[in-house]
């Protein structure tokens, strides 16, 4: 018996694809406003919009405004795999330039 949504089918790599690439992109983008509170958690923000952007994407499915058989489990869990992929990503290049962000910070600083 074929299975009708396979797990290693060409549309879970998209799917991963799409959302790594998202939730870099949403966090890029928050990390480069004005407001520290965005900043702070621009990592948060990334991940939620990108997985919004993935429910979206089901529900369009569902609603039958894409050729697919309708809304996955499986597609969503890819979107998971590619938010939770950026998100280390993400966090591990901004531990590795954490130290010369917080120096230049402090160097602003006038106590006087």
């Amino acid at each position: 018996m074929e299975e009708k949504d396979p797990w290693l089918a060409s549309d879970k790599g998209y799917h991963v694809l799409f959302c790594f690439i998202l939730t870099i992109a949403f966090s890029t983008l928050a990390t480069l406003t004005r407001h520290p509170f965005l900043r702070r958690h621009a990592v948060l923000i990334g991940s939620i919009a990108s997985l919004l952007a993935g429910a979206a994407k089901e529900a369009a499915d569902q609603l039958g405004y894409f050729r697919s058989a309708g809304a996955s489990s499986r597609d969503a869990v890819a979107d998971v795999v590619g938010v939770l992929l950026a998100s280390f990503v993400l966090s591990v290049f901004r531990c590795s330039t954490r130290p010369d962000a917080e120096r230049s910070q402090v160097r602003g600083i006038s106590l006087v």
